[in-house]
């Protein structure tokens, strides 16, 4: 593993720390490759990795969260087995162990962050929480932060930084959509309003894993080519947002997060054109063959690059009708009688593969999977083999 070092600037006799980290080795031709751990598949997932742990470099037990009051929970139970077990495996192969804060609640952040005495204390307790458990560093994954609370989300990052000594700082960051793309025509004043800093976020953060998932119809440009389209992970899309991400943030700390579940939507087409969709639940992939089974369909690959497929469930229709394939629009019962139906839309191993392809075009530094839990596509495994 390599140990990031602080870098000194001396300037007119005085010393100053640079809020930057550097490999003390080269960059490898190859790629990094991160992946969360979910706690709520705690047994399924570490199962999952442990006998693969050649063919990742950090592993991100999933997680930490915190209660209302603000006080930081290990929802995990990390010192417990199964976690207990594949730490120590993962520290005799030299693979990172680094757990996952995560919060989505903005109104809760904002209150811990805004406040200098709170946002100083969880500084300190997050520094010595991986200090005295022995892990490589921290993920830090604050979600649906308020806009205004992105000065203190900074300053909480750079006194996390300055704390953390040689232990590693990854920041989980949501997706941001260029907004040529995600408005038609003059987009409003406050578009470019964001609650992350990616200026700061590039000093105090060793990597920034760009979470590039969850696209649905963000994208105007793309949504306007037709559809049904909801797309998890557009590889088109993909492209766009970390070429925007890198504008800001170093290639050698760009990390790109690629989706391995799906979703499925109630559809409803709409009287003029398009369609309403109404998003029902998140899956893994043998939910979606399964249920494509039941119906007797037989999924493709759309033009996202991801698999996905349509229905009219039973309920809604006559027994005798089976699923509709998804890109046909202007025929079969959903589309034809303007009758409601579902879609169920995934990212496997092939999709996969896309992204990773994407991140080596682009020179970024590496990938991060969301999630293994044991129900992703199990040939991802060969595909992260060859991207190492």
């Amino acid at each position: 593993m390599h140990m990031k070092q602080r870098v000194f600037l001396f300037l007119f006799g005085a010393a100053f720390l640079i809020p930057t980290v550097v490999d003390a080795a080269p960059v490898k031709a190859t790629m990094e490759v991160s992946g969360w751990i979910p706690y709520w598949r705690e047994v399924e997932g570490t199962a999952d990795v442990i006998g693969r742990l050649d063919y990742v470099t950090t592993i991100h037990p999933f997680g930490y969260t915190f209660t209302e009051d603000g006080i930081l929970n290990d929802a995990m139970g990390i010192a417990d087995e199964p976690w207990k077990t594949l730490i120590a495996e993962a520290k005799k192969k030299k693979v990172r162990v680094i757990p996952t804060i995560m919060s989505g609640n903005g109104e809760l952040l904002h209150r811990i962050l805004s406040n200098s005495r709170t946002r100083i204390a969880l500084e300190d307790e997050i520094a010595a929480l991986v200090k005295r458990e022995g892990f490589d560093g921290i993920d830090i994954d604050f979600e649906a932060k308020l806009a205004e609370t992105k000065p203190y989300f900074s300053l909480f990052l750079k006194g996390l930084y300055q704390r953390m000594g040689n232990k590693w700082v990854y920041c989980t960051i949501e997706s941001r959509t260029p907004l040529d793309s995600r408005y038609e025509g003059t987009p409003p004043q406050n578009a470019g309003i964001y609650a992350n800093d990616f200026v700061q976020i590039n000093k105090y953060c060793d990597r920034v894993q760009i979470m590039a998932y969850d696209q649905g119809s963000i994208d105007v440009k793309l949504n306007a080519l037709g559809g049904p389209y909801v797309p998890v992970a557009d590889a088109a899309w993909v492209e766009k947002v970390m070429k925007l991400a890198a504008k800001t943030i170093s290639k050698r700390k760009l990390v790109l997060g690629i989706p391995t579940y799906g979703y499925e939507y109630g559809v409803t087409p709409l009287s003029v054109s398009g369609y309403r969709y109404e998003r029902k639940w998140a899956f893994n992939q043998k939910y979606a063959l399964d249920l494509a089974a039941q119906y007797g369909v037989v999924p493709s690959r759309n033009r996202a690059g991801e698999m996905s497929f349509s229905y009219i469930p039973v309920q809604q229709t006559t027994p005798s009708v089976v699923g509709v394939p998804v890109e046909s629009q202007a025929v079969g019962p959903a589309v034809a009688a303007q009758q409601p139906f579902n879609i169920v839309w995934w990212s496997d191993a092939i999709a996969v593969a896309q992204k990773m392809a994407i991140a080596k075009k682009l020179g970024l530094r590496g990938v991060a999977i969301f999630k293994f839990d044991g129900g992703e596509d199990q040939r991802i495994w060969d595909t992260l083999q060859n991207g190492l």
